[in-house]
């Protein structure tokens, strides 16, 4: 099973770039997508409605139009689907689709950014916490896959400028500590399995020509619970395809 994961900034943007070719080329079984920014009747029912993925979910913001949400396509159709972290807190803003196939929970996930304020990287904290229960209760049923922006680098090598960017959500000493606490739960970082090296990164700014200069930040992953590592024959990254300041990146499941 080939599963993707994009932050496409903007699902009205991205379908009038290079979507439409990329999604009919990609191979994808799954396609979960994060930031799609749109209501319903903003998109067109043919990309709204994939036709070469008759399973489509949509997890829009109802608290503010054009913010957050995510969306996925599928091949197969899941066994269960729901949406939302269990805690009322972290309800509202789209970021969680489940969809159970029979080997696993697979978790499309937009995490927070925690940029704007110390209330937002609270915010973020507390979500990040609220997940590892929720994806640990879920654990006691079967295996789980999870992936999405989590909006943090976690390691030097997972960002160009790992010092200058020392005070700055998304490389915080907290929150590169969670995801070593959510590894230590047996959770493993798909594609560090296969490609240990530096500069292989997933989003860039629009800022300084830093895609160009691959000037980046590693922040977009696939993990899976240690019951799964075996299973995992692939993992990728596809910097050269545009359309949104992150890249789509790639698992593939032996199942």
């Amino acid at each position: 099973m080939i599963i993707y994961s994009w932050n496409v900034n903007g699902y009205r943007a991205v379908i009038k770039k290079n979507f439409r070719e990329w999604l009919a080329a990609c191979g994808g079984d799954v396609i979960m997508l994060q930031e799609t920014k749109a209501e319903p009747e903003q998109i067109p029912e043919a990309d709204r409605e994939p036709e070469a993925y008759p399973f489509r979910y949509w997890n829009w913001s109802k608290g503010k139009k054009g913010y957050s949400g995510t969306s996925a396509f599928a091949r197969v159709q899941p066994l269960a689907v729901d949406y939302g972290l269990p805690g009322e807190a972290y309800q509202g803003e789209g970021r969680v689709i489940r969809m159970e196939y029979e080997a696993f929970h697979l978790l499309n996930i937009y995490f927070p950014n925690g940029q704007m304020s110390d209330e937002r990287l609270a915010f973020k904290m507390g979500f990040y916490d609220d997940f590892l229960a929720y994806a640990e209760e879920l654990r006691k049923t079967k295996p789980v896959v999870v992936g999405g922006d989590f909006n943090t680098a976690h390691t030097e090598i997972d960002l160009k400028n790992p010092r200058s960017n020392a005070e700055r959500s998304g490389f915080l000493p907290e929150e590169r500590a969670w995801i070593d606490t959510f590894i230590s739960h047996g959770y493993v970082d798909s594609f560090r399995m296969f490609e240990p090296g530096p500069h292989h990164y997933s989003w860039w700014s629009y800022r300084f020509n830093a895609r160009k200069n691959n000037a980046g930040w590693r922040i977009d992953y696939f993990f899976v619970s240690e019951e799964l590592r075996d299973r995992v024959t692939r993992a990728w990254i596809e910097p050269d395809v545009m359309g949104s300041d992150h890249c789509p990146i790639g698992i593939e499941l032996d199942v």
